[in-house]
């Protein structure tokens, strides 16, 4: 007999491998494609031939993790029938159109304008060619904002109503306007960001520190790389503020929406009045009566960012267990499709060191990225550039604190919801009434076997697309701008040559 707990495990492993994978292309598209606009803009305002050749090397770039992210991204959607289809018949009248406005507005519009802005150079005006970059560009925000408002709906349920156990869509406005996705679309919006800046100033630094070590450098390519990275490192700090901002207010909400989430990520077991916020803490932070752990903590702050009141009581994980035990159940229904959890009492502590560092490692890898940001604006400052054979690694190796970051908070997002799939309204702004257990979504007619020969087969595929993507993005940093640019021309060499186009017309169609 096929082990439900067996399968359940395989398949949260194989959704978050493939999940955290296909997220590391995602903020660094939306990011860098309003970024790749605006140098666009930049040079259609001003001519500068320097934000033309930005354009086009951070424009190659992009496409790269573009199409990266459209191979990996197509994946998850077959997971949710293959893989999670008892969440998808749960879900599906809800979740399903927030799928289909991503995938038939949002990436039927990214894909177009996307396509005539690859092959639209000399071909289409200066002014319609910009206007295809915005299109694209902010159709990626559009996609965003629809996944976000289906993760947000599992998050916090609105806009429907119970009919035969299922959730029916009511409202798509009260889906739009969800306070979750209020919160979490600016936030993500911000962490886009911080990874395009950090991947701007992180290779415009190594080609700078390349050239110093070979001593060629060229005065315009210096300069514009110079540019490139003091726009990413502005663009990171400005993303840090942001994030702060956002984080914050998404927090307050968290602490109201899922308070079990919020008491996980602090490790605070017993209710405090005030209650402190921990800086680190060791000890079995895994054990449920946090009885071994140690913390280190600022007193009175988390008091503040769960309730903007220095003196607000925090209920703990002991306190809140009885509460979720009273209202969704002490265990598992009797349902033969949960084999060996049927009828099993419900563990609703979330796993504590994954949340609790998770949200630790989300906020300090962030808190470095705005660090470093904040260096290369004052060692760059006045055309200035530090020295030394560890700038180019150091500046390589920063690329990947917002990734991190990234990763992280998405982690302690998804871990800090378990044991839901769809988690519950404690408060009066959703639908109540309205969950389902993780246990429950796995897909009943998948065995063990099969769900592990997909988990194996997915990651060392995506692993493959790893190393090609890397490779692709390692030989375009290292072409710089001479592998996107045409060779400059006289006047008279740029014009038609008798058939009405430019010779170069597919110098960026790659």
């Amino acid at each position: 007999m096929v082990n439900p707990v067996d399968v359940l495990d395989i398949a949260r492993w194989q959704f978050g491998i493939t999940t955290v994978y296909h997220f590391l292309m995602v903020p660094l598209t939306i990011g860098l494609a309003i970024l790749v606009a605006g140098m666009q803009t930049a040079w259609y305002r001003t001519g500068n031939r320097r934000y033309l050749k930005m354009t086009k090397f951070w424009g190659k770039l992009m496409l790269v993790n573009f199409a990266m992210g459209v191979v990996t991204g197509i994946v998850q959607e077959f997971q949710f029938g293959m893989a999670w289809s008892e969440y998808s018949r749960f879900v599906g009248d809800v979740f399903g159109s927030m799928l289909a406005m991503e995938g038939i507005v949002a990436f039927f519009v990214e894909s177009t304008f996307l396509g005539l802005w690859i092959f639209g150079w000399d071909r289409l005006s200066k002014g319609v060619h910009l206007a295809c970059a915005w299109a694209f560009s902010l159709a990626t925000v559009a996609s965003a904002y629809f996944i976000l408002a289906a993760n947000s709906w599992m998050q916090h349920p609105v806009g429907i109503e119970m009919v035969d156990g299922k959730p029916q869509l009511t409202s798509v406005w009260a889906l739009f306007t969800n306070s979750t996705v209020l919160a979490a679309f600016p936030h993500t919006l911000f962490g886009c960001f911080a990874v395009a800046g950090a991947f701007l100033v992180g290779i415009a630094a190594w080609k700078i520190a390349r050239h110093h070590r070979k001593s060629a450098v060229d005065n315009e390519d210096r300069k514009l790389w110079h540019t490139s990275m003091r726009l990413g490192a502005w663009v990171g700090l400005v993303a840090f503020a942001g994030l702060a901002i956002s984080g914050d207010f998404q927090a307050k909400l968290m602490f109201s929406q899922q308070p079990m989430k919020m008491a996980s990520a602090e490790a605070l077991c017993h209710t405090e009045q005030p209650a402190g916020f921990s800086i680190f803490a060791y000890g079995d932070v895994g054990r449920p009566d946090c009885e071994s752990v140690k913390s280190f903590t600022v007193p009175y702050l988390l008091s503040y960012l769960a309730n903007g009141d220095f003196t607000s009581e925090v209920k703990g994980v002991q306190e809140l267990v009885p509460e979720y035990q009273e209202k969704y159940g002490t265990h598992y229904p009797n349902d033969p499709r949960l084999g060996e959890l049927a009828g099993k009492p419900i563990d609703y502590t979330p796993n504590l060191p994954v949340t609790y560092w998770g949200f630790r490692f989300m906020i300090g890898f962030g808190a470095v990225a705005a660090v470093a940001a904040a260096a290369v604006l004052w060692f760059t400052r006045r055309g200035r550039f530090p020295k030394g054979r560890w700038v180019g690694p150091a500046a390589l190796a920063s690329i990947a604190t917002p990734f991190l970051a990234n990763v992280f908070g998405w982690i302690f997002t998804e871990m800090g919801r378990q044991p839901f799939v769809v988690v519950p309204n404690p408060n009066p702004s959703g639908v109540d009434g309205v969950w389902m257990f993780t246990a429950q979504a796995v897909s009943s007619g998948v065995s063990a076997g099969e769900m592990l020969t997909s988990a194996i087969a997915l990651t060392t595929v995506y692993g493959a697309l790893a190393v090609v993507e890397i490779f692709l993005m390692s030989r375009f940093a290292r072409g710089g701008v001479e592998a996107v640019m045409p060779p400059e021309s006289s006047k008279d060499d740029d014009e038609s040559s008798g058939d009405g186009k430019s010779e170069d017309v597919l110098s960026f169609a790659y």
